[in-house]
């Protein structure tokens, strides 16, 4: 099983600090030189410091290590407040190779603080997803070396630490087409989250699940192309064939197809041959050349 975050989370307790006028230098200016602090600045008598204080504090422990946060009571700690301009509470300030960077008053929805670290750590060159990238690049490894079941226990995994990542759904499911089971793969997409069920990812996941769904009822390949060999205007035949190279793992073979069924006749079966193509389109890899090929071939038929 592959663990998240082995040897980078940092425990909360050097995430999240009380710093006084005493070591603001220390804990703030000079720990700004290598990884970036938030300052909180608050009071026990501000409404609104009681629910944005809690949201910064989970934002920066996802962030695993990425950023740190620092909490300034202003009450007694005046001078630091006044040398930043601090004049209404909440305040927060983000520091950076000992300088403020950015910050925001006023309590602030969740989405907003996420992006406001997120910022933070692109400044400083780091990863806000406390290693999850990293942990999708590794599932997707797996995946093109055919641990299938592995890659899926990872795609899980950062799901259970970001259940809104949408890379990791549709590698999950892409993981379970993989190894044939089609009824999971689908309850998994049918299951993502509303906020990314649009996503380029999953609308590649679903279109992949499709064309599986397909693959299992493709003919003979020999068959079919003696059958289209016999009779190229037989355009069911040609379709079929696609769909067998495809189960084939020759997309080339199945985007030339359909772009040949195109030519001959583009409204045939309701613009099948387009349909197809698209499909194949989104759950293919954007730059793969099989994609940009037969998209160039299919707009200059559009458009001639």
């Amino acid at each position: 099983m592959f663990e998240l975050g082995q040897g980078t989370a940092a425990p909360a307790d050097d995430l999240i600090m009380d710093v006084s006028e005493a070591d603001f230098m220390e804990k703030v200016v000079q720990a700004s030189m290598t990884t970036p602090v938030i300052v909180d600045f608050w009071a026990p008598w501000c409404g609104p410091c009681k629910s944005l204080g809690p949201m910064l504090e989970d934002a920066v422990k996802a962030a695993k290590g990425a950023v740190k946060m620092a909490k300034v009571n202003v009450d007694e700690n005046q001078m630091i407040a006044g040398q930043l301009r601090v004049q209404s509470i909440p305040t927060v300030y983000a520091f950076w190779q000992g300088q403020p960077v950015d910050g925001f008053q006023g309590a602030v929805p969740g989405s907003e603080i996420k992006a406001f670290i997120e910022r933070l750590v692109q400044t400083s060159g780091g990863d806000a997803s406390g290693g999850l990238d990293d942990a999708i690049a590794a599932a997707e490894e797996m995946m093109e070396a055919g641990a299938h079941e592995d890659a899926a226990q990872v795609f899980a995994a950062v799901l259970e630490e970001e259940p809104n990542h949408a890379k990791a759904y549709a590698g999950l499911a892409r993981a379970h087409i993989a190894l044939g089971d089609l009824d999971q793969a689908e309850a998994i997409l049918n299951g993502a989250p509303a906020e990314i069920s649009k996503s380029v990812e999953l609308e590649a996941a679903h279109a992949q699940l499709e064309l599986a769904k397909q693959a299992a009822n493709a003919g003979p390949v020999a068959e079919l192309r003696a059958q289209v060999e016999a009779d190229p205007a037989n355009l069911q035949a040609r379709f079929d064939l696609a769909g067998a190279l495809l189960a084939n793992g020759d997309a080339e073979g199945a985007v030339n197809e359909l772009l040949e069924l195109f030519r001959k006749d583009r409204e045939w079966n309701d613009g099948a041959a387009k349909a197809q193509l698209f499909t194949i389109f989104e759950a293919l890899k954007p730059n793969d050349p099989v994609v940009l090929n037969g998209r160039r071939k299919l707009s200059s038929m559009i458009f001639a």
